[in-house]
């Protein structure tokens, strides 16, 4: 009898398997991927320790608000700053650097829905409206002084998406990615990933509708957003007109100790003086 036949048959059974379980990993990122793409128990804040708050499609956003000397909330300075902070971060926690960088500046940032002591469910369906709503509440705020929007890592995203429709005096975007699909297949180009994936983030189409000052903050050592995905967004930006998006870039940094590079602050100064 030839061992043929019963070879053939073990490999099927093999490959039939390794479908399925294919087939099951992929089922699986689909319906996580969002338990997977944010990380809001990092963040848990209460209630008390928040300082500024925004209802938002019935839900309520959480975050805080700090001002200068001698401004208040009721007499804040007449420039502001509203910050989008990255995945799994404590935006509070950016406060005193915030307030280091641009210390005449009124300071806003909220914790996303899910995140902080903020009330809600992440999706970007839901993530860029609420940044675009904090952003207008801001300009409200501040009707004769400038609203820079710094959006950092997936804040990025959040914050090419606000741009597009609500233009802030200045944009930052710290360790920015071109979209979140290309960003998600760098981590799992084994997945098919567009069929998965539902939150796309895709800054390169959107920030085309943003014609203000741009900053692009790279960190030469990101292994989370890699070097490729922030150039891709430079090279798609390159098509935006004028002005140019301006690249600011820190070889020696990581995804992390990017905001703790000393120099960010001074030189993020010296470009909002050049916009004026």
């Amino acid at each position: 009898m030839s061992t043929h036949k019963p070879m053939l048959h073990w490999l099927i059974i093999i490959l039939l398997l390794c479908a399925v379980l294919y087939a099951a990993v992929c089922a699986l990122m689909y319906f996580q991927q969002r338990k997977l793409m944010y990380l809001p128990q990092y963040t848990r804040a209460a209630a008390a320790q928040t300082n500024f708050q925004m209802l938002q499609g019935g839900v309520v956003l959480r975050g805080w608000q700090d001002h200068p000397q001698g401004h208040t909330s009721a007499q804040p300075a007449p420039d502001a700053v509203v910050y989008l902070g990255g995945n799994a971060e404590r935006v509070e926690l950016a406060l005193p650097m915030l307030r280091q960088w641009l210390p005449e500046s009124s300071i806003y940032t909220l914790a996303y829905r899910g995140f902080g002591a903020s009330d809600g469910t992440p999706t970007e369906a839901n993530l860029v409206p609420d940044a675009t709503a904090l952003l207008a509440e801001v300009q409200r705020l501040h009707p004769n002084g400038k609203v820079v929007l710094v959006g950092r890592s997936l804040g990025s995203g959040v914050a090419a998406g606000v741009a597009a429709q609500r233009a802030p005096s200045a944009l930052v975007l710290i360790t920015p990615f071109d979209n979140m699909l290309a960003t998600v297949r760098d981590h799992y180009g084994w997945l098919p990933v567009s069929l998965l994936l539902h939150d796309r983030y895709p800054s390169d189409e959107r920030l085309q509708h943003y014609a203000g000052p741009l900053l692009v903050v790279r960190a030469g050592l990101d292994d989370l957003v890699r070097p490729a995905r922030t150039a891709a967004l430079l090279q798609a930006l390159d098509t935006r007109g004028e002005p140019a998006a301006d690249e600011l870039v820190f070889a020696e940094a990581d995804h992390i100790t990017i905001l703790t590079e000393p120099r960010l602050g001074s030189a993020l100064r010296v470009w909002l003086i050049r916009w004026g």
